[in-house]
């Protein structure tokens, strides 16, 4: 696949990209993101053994046979609408993007699913690029941290972002709280990551109407 490498700096310059000034030009609208887990290292250091996923997830993914996909979903999901909304380059950005699927664990005992991508500047640091995963269906915490991207693609006709995996500290605590892990993971990259999102134009009326969507309770 073809890609515009971007260098991104180390979460300050996305920092700044989230609080640009001017208003976003597009609005993510469909797609899939593309999930590819260090399945070795989740079973020896977390316990966690793939054992499914839900009838919606998609195999294999962009990231090779051993990945999966989840839908992105429409902006017009009357439960949990994408909202994300950019501009060329990703210069300004707003909103989230939300998923349909689920990964079962253990004998389908541990599921997380229905993922949602956001933006917390408060999470920048490191290699962190403040962007994170959350799961909002079986365990609902945020699972990953997405590294700083090491492909962006921001532009009218796409939006791609490929980047790493690493667990968060929410989800590491959950980890440890549980038995699943015996050391601290918070950090370790146990993934990657490919947004590959369907843009449409977007209007300041329609991001308006979004950010009251945005305050929605959680699943």
């Amino acid at each position: 696949m073809n890609r515009t490498q971007t260098t991104l700096g180390l979460g300050c310059t996305l920092a700044l990209m989230s609080g640009a000034a001017h208003a976003e030009d597009f609005i993510v609208n469909g797609g899939q993101t593309s999930v590819l887990l260090d399945t070795a290292t989740l079973s020896a250091a977390a316990s966690l053994d793939l054992s499914s996923v839900s009838a919606d997830v998609i195999a294999p993914g962009e990231l090779g046979a051993s990945s999966v996909a989840f839908g992105i979903n429409p902006t017009t999901d009357p439960l949990f609408a994408t909202t994300f909304a950019y501009d060329t380059g990703l210069s300004a950005f707003s909103g989230s993007i939300e998923h349909t699927g689920s990964v079962f664990f253990n004998g389908d005992t541990v599921e997380v699913g229905n993922f949602s991508i956001a933006y917390d500047a408060g999470r920048v640091g490191d290699s962190r690029s403040g962007f994170y995963v959350e799961s909002t269906t079986g365990i609902t915490a945020i699972l990953f941290d997405i590294e700083n991207p090491s492909a962006l693609t921001a532009e009218n006709a796409m939006l791609n972002i490929e980047a790493n995996l690493l667990v968060s500290n929410e989800f590491a605590t959950f980890l440890s709280k549980n038995g699943l892990a015996s050391v601290d993971l918070t950090g370790a990259d146990v993934g990657d990551a490919f947004v590959n999102a369907v843009p449409a134009p977007s209007s300041v009326g329609m991001l308006g109407v979004f950010g009251l969507m945005a305050t929605r309770r959680r699943r």
